[in-house]
């Protein structure tokens, strides 16, 4: 399978999404009036979903590339990015926000973990890339130039 690297401006675009996403999130965390412990569990949310979501496009890359992924590894990688989401909803749908205040964190934290995927992937696309380039190298010949 042959792999074509992402462009530098698709991989600036997910970068800066991640940034922004997160940042937004972490700004609006700041600066809200919740309980410490209120605000601790949405920082937690949000690390753990970040995580869950690049352990589970890890899994599915590694599983579409054909390396030995465990079938426990790959249901507890699901299993995690649908536990991250379901808290996030949970706890907003719990919690004294405004409306409005309830939806920028809903989108700062898809934003964030779509971001997230989206950067491994360009990982591992640069990575298939540069191992691809490596193997299908053709050795350097002398040229002559012929008087």
């Amino acid at each position: 399978m042959k792999t074509q690297a992402p462009t530098k401006s698709y991989t600036l675009a997910s970068i800066a999404a991640l940034i922004i996403g997160a940042g937004a999130y972490g700004i609006g965390l700041f600066n809200t009036d919740m309980a410490l412990n209120e605000k601790g569990y949405y920082l937690c949310i949000i690390l753990y979903g970040l995580f869950s979501m690049v352990s589970l496009q890890k899994t599915i890359r590694d599983k579409a590339e054909g390396i030995a992924t465990s079938k426990i590894y790959y249901s507890i990688s699901w299993a995690s990015a649908g536990i991250s989401i379901a808290l996030l909803a949970i706890g907003l749908f719990n919690a004294e926000l405004l409306l409005s205040e309830k939806g920028f964190y809903a989108m700062a934290y898809v934003l964030s973990i779509f971001a997230a995927v989206t950067v491994q992937k360009n990982v591992r696309d640069n990575q298939a890339f540069a191992s691809q380039e490596i193997t299908t190298a053709e050795p350097l010949q002398d040229e002559f130039i012929a008087e």
